[in-house]
């Protein structure tokens, strides 16, 4: 849209977007998140998936409505490349590239600055980083947008090798929560993991079985980690 619409160059509103997605983030945390926060332990976790959930399904249907049409994409100009006697579509390394870099950029972020290890304290416990004089408010702001900037991330690593839709959030919603579940949601190494492992079971079952019954697979694997343990797979691996 940016680049039809703007006439802005593919690379310009790609960062474009992603900081917008930021942003939105960062409107719906001052916002429709504000009830929720009023809130503590499973009643807030509840009341803001709901919230969320519910934002998420109005736009989906606001966009299928003015947009029923409209699918995006990102085409590179070289459609692959090839190693050795191994031919690679380049969509595929840039987006493993950008998974990467933002793993590698985030890592750094929550490890080696003073606003990550803030965040990783109100992770751990919101009432023990408070007493040691951290701003939880604005610390929690800073988290929704920076998942608003990785969810621009994906969206725009998706439509690197496929169309990009309305309709495709809820499926971006629910890999997310069954990667988050099986590798721990207080846990960035055991999320890596776990969308690696998931990612490859995604790719060979579809191929093999099928979408229908690769979404079970998911699904089980999911069911199975909350079963045996429930904390995630490398959940004390921070």
């Amino acid at each position: 849209a940016l680049v039809l619409g703007a006439g802005l160059p593919p690379v310009a509103a790609a960062v474009v977007g992603v900081l917008a997605a930021g942003l939105a983030g960062t409107a719906v945390d001052r916002t429709l998140l504000r009830p929720a926060y009023r809130r503590s332990g499973e009643e807030r976790l509840l009341l803001a998936l709901i919230l969320t959930l519910g934002l998420a399904f109005a736009i989906d249907g606001f966009l299928a409505f003015r947009l029923p049409n409209v699918a995006l994409t990102l085409r590179l100009p070289t459609a692959a490349v090839t190693v050795g006697t191994l031919t690679v579509r380049t969509a595929s390394l840039a987006a493993s590239g950008m998974a990467l870099a933002a793993f590698a950029l985030l890592a750094a972020f929550l490890r080696g600055t003073l606003h990550g290890k803030a965040v990783r304290s109100i992770i751990q416990n919101e009432t023990g980083a408070h007493l040691c004089g951290i701003d939880v408010d604005r610390t929690r702001t800073l988290i929704v947008g920076v998942s608003g900037i990785l969810a621009g991330l994906a969206g725009l690593a998706q439509g690197l090798f496929s169309t990009v839709g309305p309709e495709m959030g809820p499926e971006f919603t629910v890999l997310a929560l069954i990667v988050a579940v099986v590798g721990g949601v207080r846990s960035l190494t055991g999320t890596f993991a776990a969308g690696l492992l998931l990612g490859m079971v995604n790719a060979v079952s579809s191929y093999y079985v099928g979408t229908y019954l690769t979404w079970i697979l998911l699904l089980l694997a999911a069911l199975v980690t909350l079963l045996v343990r429930p904390e995630g797979l490398l959940a004390y691996w921070t």
